[in-house]
């Protein structure tokens, strides 16, 4: 039991980041189906709503629980949620087309171009939000990630 405290400390950052964004998926597609097949929206529109429910779910996660960001100036967040969206729409646009690439051009399964499209999308989204979104300001944490 120790060992495993001490490997998710070690990694803690990088196994949150994946329990919620399996937890972000769920909102994504738990919404999409509430708005859908329940209230009977426009499939678009209701993907549309999901996405945006779900990316605010998954910037309020990251920057709570898997980042830990401290920042509380209005300023500050404002920065990091525009930021935020900004990333994962980017990431959105590329994952869509590479997987248009992928199944159109290169003529590759649709499951396997999906899984691989995902995987490029979850390691940049991971990326964006520790260089760009959530950087640590404070020196001391600075310091602190250089003696790791």
């Amino acid at each position: 039991m120790k060992k495993i405290k001490e490997l998710y400390k070690k990694y803690k950052e990088i196994v949150n980041y994946l329990i919620f964004g399996v937890l972000t998926t769920l909102v994504n597609i738990i919404t999409y189906a509430i708005f859908a097949k329940l209230f009977h929206v426009d499939e678009v529109v209701s993907n549309i709503v999901a996405q945006i429910i779900s990316i605010l779910f998954a910037y309020v996660t990251n920057k709570i629980y898997v980042f830990e960001s401290k920042s509380t100036k209005l300023e500050d967040i404002l920065r990091e949620l525009v930021s935020f969206f900004g990333c994962r729409i980017f990431t959105a646009v590329l994952d869509t087309v590479l997987f248009s690439f992928m199944i159109k051009i290169l003529g590759i399964n649709d499951l396997i171009a999906k899984c691989i499209t995902q995987v490029i999308v979850i390691v940049l989204n991971y990326i964006f939000s520790k260089v760009l979104i959530f950087r640590k300001k404070d020196k001391d944490k600075l310091e602190e990630n250089i003696k790791k």
